[in-house]
């Protein structure tokens, strides 16, 4: 089932999550509900506050490129409260956006690889390195779990003030009584 997104303005947004100290029934339709919800808007990954659920968890589908540059059908990735041991010193900048904050796009520097601790859906405990993509979408679902968004990463200045009037807005389309 699909469900609703939590949107820009919305107060889970900003909640730390709760850990999550039991893999059951229900937490695995959740995570199918997510991935439905993903696959609906055209998503690579998804938090649980993004779907009104305050728990450390979040989901990825990103695309992955073979050794021949071929694109790598996108397989779902479960992170179950994770934990990052490292990040790498080097960094890119990308532009991010978000399905919470929709058509908005801005760039966020992040660090290209990461070493992640977390548990899978069948209660497994993995540590595992990610880059690129993979690790900046990864970085992006987790700053949601802390209660932390994309633009809260967007340098001071003038692109920071670019986008505060299209937040506004966004504010004011999901959220007209506030």
């Amino acid at each position: 089932m699909q469900l609703p997104l939590a949107y820009y303005g919305d107060p889970i947004l900003r909640k730390k999550c709760a850990r999550i100290e039991q893999i059951d029934h229900q937490l695995k339709q959740l995570v199918s509900d997510m991935e439905e919800t993903l696959e609906a808007h055209r998503g690579i990954g998804l938090a649980a506050p993004q779907v009104h659920h305050a728990l450390n968890l979040f989901i990825t589908k990103v695309p992955l490129k073979n050794t021949y540059e071929e694109e790598i059908p996108a397989k779902l990735r479960v992170f179950i409260n994770p934990k990052i041991l490292a990040y790498s010193q080097e960094k890119n900048i990308c532009a991010e956006g978000c399905l919470s904050i929709p058509n908005l796009y801005a760039p966020v520097a992040r660090p290209i690889s990461i070493s992640l601790q977390y548990t899978d859906l069948e209660g497994k405990i993995w540590i595992e390195e990610f880059k690129e993509l993979e690790a900046r979408c990864i970085l992006h679902e987790n700053d949601h779990i802390n209660g932390v968004l994309f633009i809260d990463r967007v340098k001071k200045g003038n692109e920071r003030k670019l986008l505060d009037p299209l937040l506004k807005q966004i504010k004011k389309q999901y959220h007209p009584k506030q």
